[in-house]
């Protein structure tokens, strides 16, 4: 198995352990890990400097920040990452599939992988590798919403992010942090005869807070939102909630209804009407006129009129 493989097991270990602990100490999170990979995959122990390292880079490629309190003597992670377990959730989950797949034998079976695989993903691995390894990136990147034109770009890598089945590029260009979306990006090039000092001082996490998925335009204002649906599709979002700060106001067998808030963006919008058999928009009202106003002209579209 890799090493690359190997590094991400044992983060991810550390991530499970931490996650479900209270300040877990060094010595108990150490032989966890050990025991873990010794026992499940074969491999030999891991020191103390090796686990420190890895929970740096489970910072840098997860933005998961792990901490350690001396007065409690244990490691945790930080309250101020908003949304975290359910992001390791999907990162166990992932993983959990991983290993099944790699240890059963005539696993296409019965698990079917999803057909849809985005274009240009394999721009992923050397851009983990360009982050971790603190390099400088260039690339051209096609701007869909200009004729497709492609402008070339000189970035400082920092994060890694999967948005609604695509994944998107965090990087510092000049002092600006930006977001490229990876099926975008063409002609990548990894520059690795020359590093950067990381930036520390920016809150990742705090961008996307108010927002649907990666488009963060602090123009659009923070709004409160409330949203009626009926009980067959209360139940499905309930169970996938649409944002972090989703509040179930009304649950009954006749209604459900929920409040967000968030930026009222474009790809918001999308969101709702993925689900909007029984969708009604409480508030507020310039909201609601831009569902109506869309569904009507896709009435116009699809009218028979031949």
């Amino acid at each position: 198995m890799s090493k690359q493989v190997e590094g991400i097991r044992r983060m991810l270990l550390i991530l499970n352990k931490v996650r479900h602990g209270n300040f877990v100490p060094r010595g108990e999170l150490l032989n966890y890990v050990n025991d873990k990979m010794s026992w499940h995959y074969g491999y030999s122990e891991v020191s103390g400097r090796t686990l420190e390292r890895d929970i740096r880079d489970i910072d840098e490629l997860f933005g998961i920040t792990i901490s350690y309190n001396r007065t409690r003597q244990g490691y945790f992670i930080r309250e101020d990452y908003m949304g975290y377990d359910e992001r390791i959730s999907e990162l166990m989950m992932n993983f959990d599939l991983l290993n099944a797949i790699d240890r059963t034998p005539n696993i296409s079976t019965f698990v079917l992988p999803e057909h849809h695989r985005p274009r240009y993903s394999e721009w992923l691995m050397p851009l983990v590798r360009a982050i971790h390894d603190l390099h400088p990136v260039s690339f051209s990147y096609v701007d869909y919403r200009n004729d497709c034109r492609e402008r070339h770009f000189d970035v400082l890598p920092h994060y890694l992010k999967e948005s609604n089945q695509r994944w998107y590029l965090l990087a510092y260009d000049k002092a600006v942090m930006k977001t490229f979306g990876i099926d975008r990006i063409r002609n990548l090039e990894v520059h690795d005869d020359e590093t950067f000092i990381r930036a520390t001082d920016s809150d990742v996490n705090a961008m996307f807070r108010d927002c649907f998925g990666l488009w963060n335009d602090e123009r659009i204002p923070v709004e409160d939102i409330e949203l009626r649906y009926d009980a067959l599709d209360g139940r499905f979002i309930k169970s996938a909630p649409i944002h972090t700060s989703q509040t179930v106001l009304v649950d009954t067998p006749d209604e459900f209804r929920i409040s967000l808030r968030l930026r009222i963006t474009n790809d918001f919008v999308m969101e709702l009407l993925s689900r909007s058999r029984s969708l009604e928009v409480i508030k507020p009202r310039h909201l609601r006129e831009r569902v109506r106003e869309i569904y009507e002209e896709a009435l116009k579209r699809n009218s028979d009129t031949r």
